[in-house]
């Protein structure tokens, strides 16, 4: 039974999944931010696209970005000087370097097949979508045609095949793992105590590399307390819900201060006033005054050039430090800040079901009294998984 049902297509995974929006290798850094504060997916993927002489225009998928590559970008020292010129670079100073993390397979590709891919360290698998023959599908294909970044690649349209969606199609024939799923994480040993962390003290700004390789890792980063006790986290899963704005908070605020910043609220009062004052004693408001031209966005440009601290810069800031439209802010799934928690003792299937409840690939184990005992990601679960066959 297990063999038959690893043996399933992936297609059967991508079936109902939106094509990907997409971006050319030709894209500048100011394209990819355009699309991704007008879209309501949190990646793009990118293409590099050859033309041969005696073949069709062949194409193929080398990465995708989100706003938190864009956000991290913009940290760097030379890049908060001159937000404009950084903008102005080709996509691929943004690209991740590891080519790995996008693999293309397909549709009649295995179940086994792409697990195994993501436990190589793949993040997404690009997969062709099939044609169908149900009412309505032309239409569906005009309309998509009417986006400029929905792309038709090799003739045919494709998706992204996700940790996530393994997962869910895991549990939705859970039984056939019986008994691991009712195992405690501590019993299967699928914890990682190899975490990304931070203290809650400490300048956001520190945090940035830690930011960048959790986004590749599709983890989190930890915020802790002089004595290691979790206090919540840096999710770039919620940093994607901000606008490159936010960067002005990254490079003025501690870690504690930024993970109340982005929290889905919006960020309050008394750290706009800090951002504020902080921006001016390190002579960087002209990088917020670069932002409000490229943006066209005259809420941000009053928050911040206002002399006046009785203005109120609440409102203004919730939607520069969010994304200016409101379709693309109420089209995503923006959590809170608040860290999504577990037990050692907790089960399998508990741990897999809250995950995706919340929309995430990890949770963080703790303890009774909140100190941290480390991580359990996607890629944990799906190890176990794929150890559990092999003896079935």
């Amino acid at each position: 039974m297990a063999v038959s049902f690893l043996a399933r297509d992936v297609s059967d995974l991508c079936l109902g999944k939106p094509p990907l929006r997409s971006l050319s290798t030709a894209a500048t850094v100011a394209d990819a931010l355009a699309v991704l504060k007008n879209s309501d997916e949190s990646f793009i993927s990118v293409w590099l696209c050859c033309e041969h002489e005696k073949e069709k225009e062949q194409c193929r998928c080398v990465g995708k970005v989100c706003m938190v590559d864009v956000i991290c970008y913009l940290c760097k020292e030379d890049n908060l000087l001159s937000p404009s010129s950084a903008l102005n670079q080709p996509i691929s100073v943004i690209l991740p370097k590891d080519c790995s993390l996008v693999v293309h397979l397909q549709p009649s590709s295995s179940l086994l097949e792409a697990i195994d891919l993501i436990l190589q360290g793949a993040q997404n698998l690009v997969v062709p979508i099939l044609p169908t023959k149900r009412s309505g599908v032309s239409r569906r294909k005009q309309h998509l045609k009417a986006s400029s970044t929905i792309n038709s690649h090799n003739g045919c349209e494709f998706c992204w095949l996700t940790q996530e969606d393994v997962i869910r199609f895991l549990l939705g024939s859970i039984g056939v793992f019986t008994p691991l799923p009712a195992l405690s994480l501590d019993s299967l040993g699928i914890i990682s105590s190899d975490v990304l962390a931070i203290d809650y003290f400490s300048p956001a700004s520190s945090a940035v590399g830690a930011i960048s390789k959790s986004l590749t890792q599709q983890t989190s980063v930890a915020i802790l307390d002089n004595d290691g006790t979790f206090i919540g986290e840096i999710s770039p899963f919620t940093l994607a819900s901000c606008d490159e704005t936010v960067v002005a908070a990254i490079a003025t605020l501690s870690a504690g201060d930024l993970m109340a910043y982005i929290d889905c609220g919006g960020p309050p009062e008394d750290l706009v006033r800090v951002v504020k004052a902080r921006l001016k004693e390190k002579s960087l408001e002209k990088m917020l005054q670069e932002f409000t031209i490229l943006s066209s966005c005259d809420s941000l440009h009053s928050a911040f050039s206002s002399s006046s601290d009785e203005e109120s810069p609440t409102r203004t800031m919730t939607r520069s430090g969010r994304y200016s439209k409101s379709s693309s802010y109420s089209a995503r799934m923006v959590r809170k800040a608040e860290a999504i928690v577990c037990h050692p003792k907790s089960s399998l299937i508990a741990v897999m079901i809250q995950a995706i409840a919340h929309r995430v690939n990890y949770l963080w184990v703790i303890e009774d009294d909140c100190s941290l005992v480390g991580i359990v990601t996607f890629s944990n679960m799906l190890k176990v998984f794929r150890e559990h066959l092999e003896t079935m």
